[in-house]
Formats: structure tokens, C-alpha cells, sequence
């Protein structure tokens, strides 16, 4: 009685898990930042950087996701647009850092979305997300050394993309992310900097730009209605 349980009970998970479409994929593409050092454009990539998420589409418009981002950023004042960075005081500055982002939520498809259905194989989507970042960041100033530690913050973010059917089983996306941040030292500068005077005490922007390559399986969609 015990096994015929158990296997009623496997049966009727896997069930489950295949009576949804699951996407699994990466993305590779490239970051900007917006701060108090170097250019001021909201979208500008320029740094190498790379994503992995996991999706699970609930209906045809709604799709759950999870997605962890590895994306460096930089700023250097010698390519900033305004006098003020290029003539600083202190001499032109720059910086790398490494910001690494987990984040949740959903995709909301413009159009039905269904792989399975060649008329339903393409749709604009937004982003709706709660994120997580991890960043390197100044802990503390003495005389004579800067002391360096790691921070954990959360932003505001915005997200829109395109997906679109490659093959019975492969998609691809394109996709922009705008992330606004809680923080104001992502540069390692801020108005707490010792010996640096800032145009203002706005906190820190990042953005990543890219295309995915996305595997979906399970079998054809028996999609829940709604949320």
C-alpha cells in the first residue's frame, strides 16, 4: 500500500511540473552605469556582462521568473560630457566595480504567448521585478588607506523586452533593464567622500542591455487561469 502511495504521489507531481511550459536560459549583453563619475547617458552599454533566470509560464500572458546577473560597471571622467568631471579639483576620476543582482517577479506579455501555436510565437513584454544587489563598497576613510567591504541593497526597477520563437523548442529575447538604486557610492564616491565636492546627492543608476537564448520544456501548455 506504502509503493502504490508513493507512486500516485510521484505521478501526480510530475504531472504538475509538466503541465506547465519551464524555460531555462543566459543572456549575454553589456552594462551602463549613472553616477558622479564619467558620461550621464541613460543608455549607454559599454561593459561586458551576462545574466542565467529560470521561468515558469503561468498563462499565455503571464510568465514567473527568477534571474542572477553578474554585471561590472565603470565610469571615467575622461569620457564624462560636462567640464565640471573633465576639470575637476581633484583630477579626473574613475572606477570598476561589480554589482551581482538577484531578482524576482514576472514578465507580463503584451500578446498571448504559446510556442506550441505559430500565431502566438512572438510578444513585447514588461518587466516587473523585486531586486537584490551585492556591490563592493567604502566601509570607512582613514589618513592613509581606504578601507573596502561589501554591501547588500535593493533597487527600483524597470524592465521591457521582445521574445520570439527560434525553433520547437529554442527562443530568443531582447531585453533592457533600468535599475535605480537606494545608494550613492556604487563609484565609490558620495557627498561623504572626504576632499570632493559633487554636482548633487542624486543615488546611482545601472542599466544591461542584451539577448537571451532560452530552452523551454515540459509538454505543450494546460495553462492555470490566472493568478
Amino acid at each position: 500500500m506504502k509503493k502504490k502511495i508513493l507512486f500516485f504521489a510521484f505521478v501526480s507531481f510530475t504531472s504538475i511540473i509538466l503541465g506547465q511550459l519551464h524555460e531555462i536560459g543566459f543572456s549575454v549583453g553589456a552594462t551602463n552605469y549613472v553616477g558622479d563619475i564619467g558620461r550621464e547617458y541613460y543608455l549607454y552599454p559599454n561593459k561586458p556582462a551576462g545574466a542565467i533566470f529560470y521561468k515558469y509560464n503561468w498563462n499565455p500572458r503571464i510568465a514567473l521568473r527568477a534571474t542572477f546577473s553578474y554585471l561590472p560597471i565603470s565610469g571615467d571622467d575622461a569620457n564624462a560630457s560636462t567640464d565640471y568631471r573633465k576639470n575637476r579639483l581633484t583630477g579626473p576620476l574613475n572606477f570598476t566595480n561589480v554589482v551581482n543582482e538577484f531578482a524576482v517577479g514576472m514578465e507580463f506579455n503584451f500578446y498571448e504567448y504559446d510556442l506550441s501555436r505559430f500565431h502566438k510565437s512572438w510578444t513585447p513584454y514588461l518587466l516587473l521585478e523585486l531586486v537584490a544587489f551585492n556591490y563592493t563598497n567604502v566601509e570607512s576613510y582613514t589618513t592613509t588607506e581606504i578601507n573596502y567591504g561589501k554591501k547588500t541593497s535593493f533597487a527600483i526597477p524597470f524592465g521591457m523586452g521582445y521574445k520570439s520563437k527560434l525553433s520547437s523548442n529554442l527562443a530568443f529575447a531582447i531585453e533592457g533593464k533600468f535599475r535605480y538604486t537606494f545608494e550613492d557610492d556604487l563609484d565609490f564616491v558620495s557627498n561623504k567622500t572626504p576632499n570632493l565636492f559633487l554636482e548633487g546627492t542624486g543615488n546611482d543608476w545601472y542599466m544591461y542591455t542584451g539577448i537571451s537564448l532560452i530552452y523551454t520544456f515540459g509538454r505543450p501548455a494546460c495553462y492555470t487561469k490566472g493568478l
